[in-house]
This record gives structure tokens, sequence and C-alpha cells, in this order.
């Protein structure tokens, strides 16, 4: 519908002389009242058309109400030059069909156009359990990667492993001290999990590598159960140990952005507009962090990688600047690289916050929060808002069995909508063939109001995809549950009362809500169970 309207809209400024704006914005309005759609073409294009936008807006109206577009009713105008159309029916019932024959590929598209994309993200040094912090970024991440293989690029996922450096050291440091039983060194790591894995290791073994194999098979498990896959673990002392760092200072030297000072050497980040010039390798001879980071991201790009996208935690904010200018020094578009920051998450139990911290021992492992809500309640609460907000979670409430606890009215919405085959198959009663069915009697507010919502998935869609909001799903997927709900309350589909042909239409719609949800659910990685 989008499509014929713009179109209309474009032929009626067309015959007013007045050339079309490359994109003509078409919205649905708030308030019913005011119509299906509602564009702002008049504000937009009045000054270029020398008069006021309530007079272009007129001008369009009456143009357009000479010879209405399909499924139009009426054209009028709101407010200060705002146009609006009302539909019938039918452009909705029409969508029925097109849901059910696409199925768990409704809204699908190839606007990627087959781009290669990498995600790298939870990325985190291996001196630990993964703790319930990283839970946010993973799911984000793993579900940014869902929305973008729907809409057509080819994605991979990256869990980069910081695996060399003073961390490192310390963690396995930590692990001797408990194994024997003397001191922590400074600034040791202190949890309970370090006693745990201390006993577990061999008196025999090399604690940094039996250390760090611990830590990555605990995360590999983890995040498995999380629905979290990674298609590459990417080992930075492995890329150290085959020279790519020093080749990489080798190439920015050709490039001629690096400079020697001061005993150091320096790459000249201000030219590309950073705020002050990064050392590289310090007067010792040590590499900063940076000069791996830029060896990394050179490597993935020499993977064939056109777009990298980077999942950082919210300290990491500062870095963005430097690390977009290192590409460029590089040789690449700045654009080809970008960092999402996710912000911190509070989380509550029993109305107290809940410390995370693995050196200091305070620490809610993943697999903890797992055991505790389930994977289902943690991939969507931590969906629920933008991941560049701060964000709070009571653990309580995901796992109340109330409408209160968003992951148990989705998924209930889900199961209702189950309810109605299952009852229907112990009462005997058949579905008739889409083709056989008259959709025209779907007039109730309930059910219209999941047509809309189902008329959106495709263009929410894309929209999440483009803005790396999986959180914008997340709405679409509890509107949808709550129209589910309420048609589910107000349109019986088996009762006796209901005549078999409305039975038949209803059951299709609610069919075709089931495929807008189990896509919607799939693309956050949460199930969609089919009873509760």
């Amino acid at each position: 519908m989008r499509i014929v309207i713009t179109t209309a809209l474009a032929s009626a400024l067309a015959e007013l002389g007045i050339d079309s704006p490359d994109e003509i914005h078409l919205e649905q309005p708030a308030r019913r009242d005011h119509g299906d759609f509602s564009s702002n073409i008049a504000l937009t294009s009045a000054k270029k058309a020398g008069t006021s936008p309530r007079e272009l807006a007129q001008q369009l109206v009456d143009s357009l109400n000479q010879n209405l577009p399909p499924h139009v009713t009426s054209v009028e105008i709101a407010g200060p030059g705002f146009v609006n159309f009302r539909l019938d029916d039918a452009w909705l019932q029409e969508l029925i069909p097109q849901v059910l024959a696409a199925g768990d590929s409704y809204g699908r598209s190839q606007t990627g156009q087959g781009q290669k994309v990498l995600i790298e993200f939870v990325s985190s040094n291996p001196t630990g359990p993964v703790h319930a912090g990283h839970a946010r970024g993973a799911v984000f991440g793993d579900s940014l990667g869902r929305l973008l293989n729907y809409t057509g690029y080819q994605v991979e996922r990256e869990f980069y492993i910081n695996d060399r450096g003073v961390q490192m050291r310390t963690f396995a440091a930590s692990l001797t001290a408990r194994k024997v039983g003397s001191e922590l060194p400074d600034g040791g790591y202190n949890g309970q999990y370090i006693k745990d894995w201390a006993e577990q290791m061999p008196k025999d073994a090399d604690p940094l590598e039996w250390g760090e194999r611990r830590a990555l098979d605990d995360a590999r498990t983890v995040l498995e159960r999380l629905n979290v896959h990674f298609d590459t673990w990417f080992s930075e002392r492995s890329m150290v140990e085959r020279g790519a760092i020093p080749t990489t200072l080798g190439d920015l030297r050709e490039r001629g952005v690096v400079e020697d000072s001061e005993g150091a050497i320096w790459l000249r980040s201000t030219d590309y507009g950073d705020d002050k010039d990064r050392v590289l390798v310090k007067s010792d001879g040590e590499f900063t962090y940076l000069l791996p980071d830029i060896a990394y991201h050179r490597d993935k790009f020499d993977r064939g990688f056109d777009l990298l996208i980077n999942v950082w935690g919210a300290d990491h904010h500062g870095y963005v600047a430097r690390m977009k200018a290192a590409v460029q020094s590089l040789g690449h578009d700045p654009a080809d690289l970008e960092v999402i920051i996710s912000q911190l998450v509070r989380l509550e139990k029993d109305g107290e916050e809940v410390k995370i911290s693995k050196r200091s021992g305070n620490l809610i492992t993943l697999e903890d929060l797992l055991d505790d809500v389930g994977v289902d309640a943690v991939r969507l609460t931590y969906l629920l808002q933008s991941v560049d907000s701060p964000q709070t979670v009571d653990l309580d409430l995901i796992v109340a069995q109330s409408n209160e606890n968003p992951v148990f009215y989705v998924q209930m919405a889900n199961a209702r909508i189950h309810s109605i085959s299952r009852v229907a198959a112990e009462r005997k009663i058949q579905r008739a063939a889409a083709q056989d069915v008259d959709l025209s009697v779907l007039v109730h507010e309930r059910e219209l109001e999941i047509l809309r919502a189902l008329y959106l998935l495709p263009e929410v869609v894309e929209l999440s995809a483009r803005d790396r909001a999986p959180h914008k799903i997340t709405t679409w997927v509890r509107e949808l549950a709550a129209a589910v709900h309420g048609f589910y309350h107000d349109c019986p589909v088996l009762s006796e009362e209901t005549p078999d042909g409305l039975r038949q239409a209803r059951w299709l719609l609610a069919d075709a809500a089931g495929s807008g949800l189990r896509v919607g659910l799939d693309l956050l990685g949460v199930t969609a169970p089919e009873q509760m």
C-alpha cells in the first residue's frame, strides 16, 4: 500500500507542476481516527510550490479524491497540512494469504545484496567465566546477525580472544597461588571460581595454557546455551605469533602515517580526525593496545569483509575515534567500521542491586543467570530497549508467570494461537483451504489490529537492520502479542456461536499471526512454545 499511495502522491504533484522528492514520507497515525496513512508532503513541498502547506494539501486532496488509488476510500487534510488516507479493510484482509504463503520467511529481503559483514562481540579476556554483564552484548550481537542475514547480508560472527598481556599473566599467577596456597599477586583474581578452577587444574599443567582453555571452554558452553554461535574464535596471541603486528607496522610506515618521536612510534591519527596522535610502540619496545587492534582489523579486511561491526562495552567509548582513524590510515573508508557501544545493565533482585566483578569475587555468571531465569527470558529482556541506553533488569519480574513479564506475555500469545488448532483437532473440526475462505468477514477491530501489525513487519525488519536496532523487533513482537491477546478474548474462533465462515477466516488470521510471531521471535533468538 505504501508504494500505491506514494506513487499517487507523486503523480498528483506532477499534475500541479511540482517535482516530487526522492522519498515521500508516509506513516501510520498514532490515532486511528486520523486514518490509515498520513503524509507530510505538503509541508515539505509548499515552499518549492510557492504556496502555503494548507493550500498545497487542499490541491493534493482534491486531485486524489477525483481518482482514488486502489483501496483508498477518501483523502483528507489534517492539522497544518497533513494529507491523510482512509482505506477499506480489503487491503489488510488480502495480506493473510501472503503471510501464510511466506510462512517463516515473511518479511525477508535482499537489501544487503550479499555484502559480507563481520560482527565481533562479547570479546573478552579468558580470565574467568562469562558473567551476566556480557549477556547484553551477546544477545544483541547475535540478534543483529540474525537481522542482517534475514535482509540479505552474508554475516559471520567472531569472538576476539584477548589472550596476551598483563591480565592473562595475573590470571595464571592467581591460579597458581590458589593451587599452592600462597598469597595472591597484586591485583589478582579473588573469585570463588579461581579456587574451584585451581582445584581442577593438574599439578603439572601450565597455568596460563590450562586456565585459558578452561575459560574458553566455559565461554563456548554457556554462549551456545544462550543460542549465541560464533563462526570464528580469533586468538590475539596467534596473530602475534605469526608476525602480523610487525607486518602491520611496516604497512603503516609504507603509507607514511607513522613517525618516530621521543623514542616511541606514533600513529598520526590526528590526520584522520582523532583528537591526538597515538603511541603504537612505547619507548621500551612494548606494543600499546592499539597496534595489535590495528593488526586485527587489517586481518579482518584481508579476509574479504566489506563491513566490520564491533560491539564494545561502555568503557570503550573513548576508543572509537582512534580505531576509526586507524582503519582510515590502513586505506579503508572509516564508514566500513561501525562501533556499537553496549551500555551497562543494572541487575536487581529483591529490590537490591547485584554487583558483578571477576576480580573481587562478586560474580553472577551467565550460567547462573540462565539457571535462574532461563534462556528466553535473558534474551528477550536484554533486547527490550536500545543497547546504547542504560538498562535495569528486575530478576524477580522476568521469572514471574504474569502479563507484566514481557517474555511470558509474548510466548503466551503464541501458545494461545496454537491452542486453536489443538482444540479443533480434538473436536474434529477441519480447516478449509485459504483460497476457499471469504476473508472479507474480518472487520472486527481486534482482527484488524493483528493485520495492521503483520503489515508492518517487513518495514520493521528493514528499519531494525538498517538502524542496528533489534529492540525494534522486540517492540513489534510485543505489539502483535497484545493484538493476539485482544483477539483471543473478543473474537472466539471455535465457539458454537461463531458462524463457520467467520470461524475459518479467524482461524487463518490466527495462523498468520503465528507466522509473524515466529519470525519476530526467531530474529530475537527466542523460542515460540506451542504450550505454556
